[in-house]
């Protein structure tokens, strides 16, 4: 694990040894780096991909970009300051990330479950210029952590593959099912997705989404 970075990660060099596309992933609620990394050698060779860590420690195992209080009322579950700071905190490890690896700044894909699924909505949409696409598995479009001035942003170069269990327990369907009405809104590229499964990632899910960014890397 590289921990000279903002952000502790692990990462899979590329078969390109510059410039080549990067990709960071992001993991959910409770879980850490190695979550989604286990996707990583069945992903296209040319990509240069990150796997990170989650600020803020979980007892007594796992981490979290922000906390998050089932107990309160609906809305008040998520701590704003947290996942703003995360948010931030995200935007300045890709800085970071391009600086310190042979990777390409012009061709960064996000990839976030859940939890880190939310946060790439929030990063895309703050810090357009830094990412290109966006795969944004299992979360929903969390708008305390947008700006409000949208329209004001270049959104042209995103492109968002957003995918969902249709029985998601965690987070409800319908949340997922506003995403693409707000994209559009914003005239941004996406495609949504719905699999027959709960909070998880379905294996035709995988193929549709590696098959969706191997075409745009």
């Amino acid at each position: 694990m590289n921990n000279s970075l903002s952000l502790q990660h692990i990462t899979k060099p590329s078969s390109l040894s510059e410039n080549a596309p990067l990709l960071i992933m992001m993991h959910g609620y409770g879980s850490d780096e190695n979550d989604l990394f286990s996707f990583a050698n069945e992903l296209p060779e040319e990509l240069f991909i990150i796997s990170v860590k989650a600020p803020y420690p979980m007892q007594p195992f796992g981490n979290a970009w922000y906390a998050i209080n089932f107990d309160a009322d609906l809305g008040k579950w998520n701590d704003k300051d947290q996942a703003i700071e995360s948010r931030d905190l995200i935007a300045k490890f890709i800085d970071e990330a391009v600086e310190h690896y042979p990777v390409n700044k012009d061709n960064i894909t996000l990839l976030g479950f859940s939890q880190g699924s939310i946060l790439s909505y929030g990063v895309a949409l703050n810090y357009p210029e830094k990412i290109k696409n966006i795969i944004a598995l299992s979360g929903y479009v969390y708008h305390d952590i947008l700006p409000e001035n949208k329209e004001d942003y270049n959104y042209s170069q995103l492109d968002f593959y957003c995918s969902h269990g249709s029985v998601d327990q965690v987070i409800p369907v319908d949340w997922a099912r506003q995403t693409p009405t707000f994209l559009k809104s914003l005239d941004i590229k996406h495609s949504y997705s719905e699999f027959p499964v709960g909070h998880g990632v379905a294996p035709q899910n995988f193929y549709e989404f590696k098959n969706w960014l191997s075409e745009r890397i």
